[in-house]
């Protein structure tokens, strides 16, 4: 009997540390950090828009994968609904998807952990901030599932709490409660001399289909929980918990944030991720906090802080998801058997140690330019995370159809997705609106880069190249609805 046989993954994840995962799952460098280039790029209405958008495609595609995940909590999640319900080559392709995005996630939270330092180490290494943060979030990894999952717990409270005071703040700082008494909403007014362009929407519809990228990668890791489904506790009753505080979490935190930023913030300034090159980045939260009047300084210094701690968190979960995925494709013939050998506390060392060998990527960010490696970093796993939504909503299509096929009565689902079938079908139009029209924009450029066009579209080629050289290895096929399995075997 080998070791992949004798060890299984543990369910060492409760109630409150799953809900609050999901709560706080996806609020990290994509709402701290690269919220301050969609504003800069689009404008506040233009990311407001891409943002209320996103949102709404990404709470029905958390409907979908809800309901599968809590009929079926086996690992590897949505790439083994993939396989179950429509094709082995999706899964296939799915998976090696996921696990891409995920490490690229990584090695972009890594990068980001270094510019944040910046704001109080001007000059330092930024190779040398990104090795140190990836040694830390390596061994925390390789602690077993429940510490991990109470050090998100602990992580995702933080960041909750600061985005309530943040918001709160910003509230006052608005009206004039606290603060220049006459900031009012001119920044949805504003015009830029140099450039011609005007708020609330900057540069059109083209810049808002490019900032949908920046809002995918703000909220992917909002899947994370069907992933962690397979290592928690009753899924049955703790994953639609999990599942249900998705639109609300978007609604006020995103939505709520980006309004504040916008307001207070004018989309010209150069410190913002996209503003000017020459300027140090800095989080758009921090800046927010330095206008407040006495304790500036000592609240920007402190929101700083917080926003590192919460970019190591969300290192800390792409590590764990994509990990966990890997494991999961060696145990279904998809991935090298090493990748599915656990430790005695349960942990696969070996996918954790390649997921860290595409992550270091980052430590070459000093030799491209910070800046522009966070934003290829963020471009590709964005394009990936779409990929990945795009092929959970085709399954739950494909799972609500086989489950009535095989004579089942929809009863007896122990969790239903809420406005099917439109839910999933609007989900796939605007999840393939985004991926092929985001990044249109190099095409209207007046010099054409081959390098902004690979960047903004390699993704695309690669998973379809995953999927059809799998299907003529394997010579595989359509499962067949009355085929499709729902054991939990």
């Amino acid at each position: 009997m080998t070791l992949c046989e004798t060890r299984e993954l543990k369910r060492g994840i409760g109630t409150r540390q799953l809900s609050m995962i999901a709560i706080g799952g996806a609020i990290g460098t994509g709402l701290f950090f690269a919220s301050g280039g969609a504003i800069a790029q689009a404008g506040p209405g233009g990311a407001m828009l891409a943002y209320a958008t996103m949102g709404v495609a990404v709470y029905f595609m958390m409907q979908s994968l809800g309901e599968m995940a809590t009929q079926l909590p086996i690992p590897g999640s949505f790439e083994a609904y993939a396989e179950r319900f429509v094709d082995p080559s999706l899964g296939f392709a799915v998976g090696w998807n996921y696990w891409f995005s995920w490490a690229i996630t990584l090695a972009a939270e890594l990068v980001a952990g270094a510019l944040i330092v910046q704001f109080w180490f001007p000059h330092s290494n930024s190779t040398l901030w990104a090795m140190g943060f990836f040694g830390v979030l390596l061994a925390l990894n390789l602690l077993s599932v429940r510490a991990y999952a109470e050090a998100e717990y602990w992580f995702a409270g933080i960041k909750v709490v600061t985005v309530i005071i943040f918001l709160a703040a910003g509230a006052l700082m608005i009206t004039g409660m606290i603060g220049d008494h006459n900031i009012g909403f001119q920044n949805w007014t504003l015009s830029d001399a140099k450039t011609g362009t005007h708020a609330p929407f900057v540069g059109g519809l083209t810049s808002a289909l490019a900032v949908f990228l920046v809002a995918g990668f703000s909220f992917q890791g909002t899947e994370g929980v069907g992933l962690a489904a397979a290592e928690t506790a009753d899924p049955s009753n703790n994953v639609p918990k999990a599942i249900k505080t998705v639109f609300w979490r978007i609604l006020l935190f995103y939505i709520g944030s980006i309004f504040v930023v916008g307001t207070l913030i004018s989309y010209t300034d150069p410190n913002l991720l996209n503003g000017n090159e020459s300027h140090i980045a800095f989080s758009p939260f921090t800046m927010v906090f330095q206008q407040l009047p006495r304790f500036g300084y000592y609240a920007a210094n402190l929101m700083n802080a917080v926003i590192l701690s919460s970019v190591l968190s969300c290192g800390n979960s792409s590590m764990y998801v994509a990990s966990r995925m890997l494991y999961a494709m060696a145990h279904s013939n998809k991935a090298p058997k090493m990748f599915g050998t656990l430790n005695r506390r349960g942990v696969p060392v070996a996918a954790l140690l390649a997921t860290g060998a595409v992550s270091a990527l980052a430590f070459f960010s000093t030799a491209v330019g910070e800046h522009k490696i966070y934003q290829i970093f963020y471009n590709a796993s964005s394009l990936s995370g779409f990929i990945i939504w795009l092929g959970i909503a085709v399954c739950h299509l494909r799972f609500r159809k086989a489950w009535v096929a095989q004579g089942r009565s929809l009863d007896d689902l122990k969790f239903k997705s809420k406005f099917f079938p439109f839910g999933p079908w609007l989900a796939v139009v605007l999840f393939l609106a985004v991926l092929f029209g985001a990044n249109i924009g190099v095409f209207q450029t007046p010099v054409f880069s081959w390098f902004d066009f690979v960047t903004g579209y390699l993704m695309i080629p690669v998973i379809v190249g995953l999927y059809l050289g799998h299907k003529y290895w394997n010579k595989t096929r359509l499962v067949p609805l009355k085929d499709c399995n729902f054991n939990m075997d």
